[in-house]
């Protein structure tokens, strides 16, 4: 993580979510820093981090399987694929991503409701990156 400057690293395939945080921003130090034990804070515990996981483990992320172009909908006149509140299944289409001049559609691969819709329409995408929050 050190050599490639990555400060956060998260994957989840087939079930199985792995998060690998390099660090503690400041917030959470501070607002952390009261509630630590003396032994706690020489050990480099911090309660809060730990509770986030267990809160986004409720939540699971469509990553993209790819680098290229977000698109929400078939075309610019179509509806998308998926809103907000929408119901999705592993089969659900719920965008196309444009990586050298083909089309591939992107599936949800998990069950649940979209909650939030988190990469901009027509913009570029990273392999990895989340592009929905389903619950």
């Amino acid at each position: 993580m050190k050599k490639h400057d990555l400060s956060v690293f998260e994957i989840e395939k087939e079930g199985f979510r792995l998060k690998l945080q390099r660090g503690a921003s400041a917030p959470q130090t501070t607002s952390a820093a009261p509630a630590l034990s003396p032994e706690a804070a020489s050990t480099g515990a911090e309660p809060p981090p730990a509770a986030k996981p267990i809160e986004s483990l409720s939540m699971k992320e469509i990553l993209s399987p790819m680098v290229g172009t977000f698109y929400r909908a078939a075309s610019p006149d179509a509806p998308p694929f998926v809103e907000v509140g929408k119901p999705v299944s592993e089969d659900t289409v719920v965008c196309i991503i444009e990586a050298m001049k083909v089309m591939n559609e992107i599936k949800a691969e998990t069950s649940g409701v979209i909650a939030e819709v988190l990469a901009d329409n027509g913009k570029p995408v990273q392999f990895g990156q989340a592009l929905f929050r389903v619950r």
